[in-house]
């Protein structure tokens, strides 16, 4: 059985070792590195190539929404799923505009989080229920200069 590679994303240390330790205990999921950062999350793709980043919002250095964009135009075959507490719909707008595949708040389940990388690995779109579905409907490629002005104007920090 061919394992779904996963790159950790977050700066969080805690948030890291749990979802690790989730991950691991599944037989087609492979944690292959962890980053502390959106620079340091671009650059372990880059060397790493996994099938998937498990990427958090808010990170030093480098945002995981900038880290995205980086992330997909380096390794296109990488998919990004966001996991983030903040469940706001501009930061969810760009996510989505930016390339993520889906978009999880981190209270969803342990199960829920393994569903979803399966679910995008297999080509579709996965986001917490919580979340409204107009928000994913959009093409991201077309939206890309409202969201860096969204970005710009909500404070986010880009790097």
């Amino acid at each position: 059985m061919k394992r779904i590679t996963v790159l950790l994303a977050d700066d969080n240390r805690v948030v890291r070792r749990e979802f690790r330790k989730i991950l691991e205990l599944e037989d087609d999921l492979e944690v292959v590195g962890e980053a502390t950062d959106g620079y340091e999350a671009v650059a372990m793709v880059k060397k790493l190539r996994p099938a998937l980043v498990l990427m958090d919002v808010a990170m030093p250095v480098l945002n995981g929404l900038l880290a995205t964009l980086q992330i997909l135009e380096a390794a296109p075959a990488t998919k990004v799923l966001m996991l983030s507490a903040h469940s706001d719909d501009e930061y969810i707008q760009i996510a989505t505009d930016y390339g993520a595949v889906g978009y999880l708040i981190k209270h969803t389940s342990a199960d829920s989080v393994c569903h979803a990388i399966r679910e995008v690995q297999k080509g579709n779109t996965f986001f917490s229920p919580s979340i409204p579905s107009r928000l994913h409907k959009r093409n991201g490629k077309k939206h890309k200069e409202g969201a860096v002005r969204r970005q710009k104007e909500k404070g986010l920090k880009t790097g």
